[in-house]
């Protein structure tokens, strides 16, 4: 099983979001081989809430979350590896966090 994380912002500034996701779910198919392991990568301005709403989308299904605040206090960095079933289970976390959790950067 490998680690793919795709280091490319997906947040709402994404000119297509339906495109990239579609290009993603492409890439996620080519390199990987599923069930695999896949590491998202978060940034938040450093507001418990909203951190506690990211943790919150991946309760119960193994995760394992590490958050590291930026130097100066404002950001904070949330990492997530998790075992997932497949391109459209990665692609549905995703689209969950960036529906519920406002200002969040995907990279």
């Amino acid at each position: 099983m490998g680690i793919f994380a795709p280091y490319k912002i997906i947040m709402s500034v994404t000119p297509n979001p339906e495109e990239f996701y579609s290009k993603l779910k492409v890439q996620l198919y080519d390199t990987n081989s599923w069930p695999s392991e896949y590491l998202y990568k978060f940034i938040v301005l450093s507001n418990k809430g909203k951190i506690t709403q990211i943790e919150t989308i991946f309760n119960n299904i193994g995760a394992v979350i590490k958050t590291k605040q930026s130097s100066n206090g404002k950001y904070t960095s949330i990492s997530i590896n998790v075992l997932m079933s497949d391109p459209d289970a990665v692609i549905a976390k995703y689209l969950e966090v960036t529906e519920k959790v406002e200002g969040v950067i995907s990279l």
